[in-house]
């Protein structure tokens, strides 16, 4: 690029706030789309090389120390994933190192193929936050717009790589507190999103196609099954936080070095892969997230097996995010939770692959208008009962130690200063004051 054209872009970043947000929003997009596009065909080249030959899941032990041992000496600056990704926008850190996008992709590319069972909406939150940077960095723009664009590049990762951009909007403004939403950055959020969402499906990438439920009218009946539904979706997600979160800090405490805990991790994989002896708990598991939807024969223990394998993927240090995963253990647990209570299996797998995520990542509203872009309509009031009664239950503890914890989710006065969830050690009872910072407690084993 010659510094002329250096010059005018500079300047053009420059203009007025809303100028400014609709053409940094949209360069944005663009970086994050074609992120994700990549991103997204080699996982799918991946996912399929693993499933024509199970010789790759025996390779994952060697292929996490590969992983942990490129990490240990290279990526440490990069290694607090979302987490760094939130508190940056929080904390305006140091810029987030550019090399956090290849190398994430690269990683989350080869757990994959190997057969971790991880997610991509990490991997597509941290690309999209570290290009953003790169360009607010470029463009010398000012502290306050620099976190609006690094919310954009959380809305326009995770906006194309799900081919979901309003929901993918309100994430970005919905994920890094919770009591709050960042609507200083709508904007250029919603342009991030959309415009990446646009970008992604014109270079060729088609998403996972759901089937669309029946509408169902809401009556007193239907409502109380549908609490009973979301106290379920309340307990899985307690029991994936708890787990994942207590597995990781055991497991940095035994074993210190990444290389060997990733290769320990890889083994307990493959072990549970051949005892369970399927490899439908491996990668994303989106054959198993549509069956979900329609198969009355689920196997009950597919929600709790889909956890255990996430759980211990992601705290041995394997890269890839959470959504997939979630998605699949609540499409599971809504089935089962559908046929008990007598709700539609269609709309229960929806409602449960929505809420289940909303409740673990604390973003409700991101995940009720998500339900909407991937299920239409029909599933939208039901899933906004479920997921705002598993929001509330599940308490303060979320998938994301870094968020910040503005209010209470029972009410009470704002938190000055907000509290990160990884401080928080105590979760009073409904009608009991909020955590404060008085109260806290640190634990500095969960900032990856």
């Amino acid at each position: 690029m010659s510094p002329t054209t250096t010059d005018a872009l500079k300047r053009r970043a420059s203009a007025p706030p809303l100028l400014q947000w609709v053409w940094v929003g949209a360069l944005v997009g663009v970086v994050c789309g074609a992120a994700s596009a990549i991103f997204l065909e080699l996982l799918d080249f991946a996912t399929k090389t693993r499933v024509a030959s199970e010789l790759w899941v025996w390779c994952l032990p060697f292929a996490g120390a590969a992983i942990g041992f490129i990490y240990d000496h290279w990526g440490k600056p990069i290694r607090g994933g979302n987490n760094l990704v939130i508190d940056t926008v929080h904390d305006d850190r140091p810029q987030i190192p550019l090399r956090m996008a290849p190398m994430v992709l690269v990683g989350t590319v080869l757990t994959h193929l190997f057969g971790g069972s991880a997610g991509r909406e990490g991997t597509a939150v941290q690309m999209g936050a570290s290009l953003a940077d790169a360009v607010a960095h470029f463009f010398r723009l000012t502290p306050h717009v620099r976190r609006q664009m690094l919310a954009a590049g959380i809305a326009g990762g995770f906006g194309s790589v799900f081919g979901t951009p309003v929901a993918g909007a309100v994430f970005g403004l919905e994920v890094v507190c919770i009591g709050r939403l960042e609507y200083d950055a709508l904007l250029p959020a919603l342009i991030a999103a959309v415009v990446g969402d646009l970008t992604t499906r014109a270079l060729g990438v088609t998403h996972t196609a759901y089937p669309v439920p029946a509408a169902l009218p809401l009556d007193a009946m239907v409502l109380a099954k549908w609490l009973v539904f979301g106290a379920g979706i309340a307990l899985a997600t307690v029991l994936f936080v708890e787990l994942t979160h207590g597995l990781k800090a055991r497991l940095e405490r035994w074993v210190p070095r990444l290389p060997v805990r990733m290769f320990l991790g890889g083994c307990l994989v493959v072990l549970m892969w051949r005892l369970v002896g399927s490899g439908d708990y491996l990668g994303l598991g989106v054959p198993t997230i549509v069956a979900a939807f329609t198969e009355p024969d689920i196997p009950a223990y597919a929600f709790l097996a889909k956890i255990v394998f996430t759980a211990v993927t992601l705290s041995a240090g394997f890269l890839g995010g959470e959504v997939t995963p979630l998605f699949f253990v609540g499409a599971t647990l809504g089935n089962i939770l559908g046929q008990a209570l007598g709700l539609p299996l269609e709309l229960a797998a929806g409602v449960g692959l929505a809420a289940l995520f909303g409740a673990a990542a604390n973003t409700p509203l991101a995940l009720s208008i998500m339900a909407v872009e991937l299920l239409g309509g029909n599933a939208f009031p039901h899933v906004v009962i479920v997921v705002t009664a598993a929001y509330v239950m599940t308490g303060h503890r979320g998938i994301y130690p870094a968020q910040r914890l503005l209010r209470g989710k029972w009410g009470g006065p704002p938190l000055q200063p907000a509290v990160a969830l990884r401080d928080v050690s105590q979760r009073p009872p409904p009608g009991e004051d909020p955590p404060s910072p008085q109260r806290a407690k640190v634990d500095t084993s969960q900032d990856g």
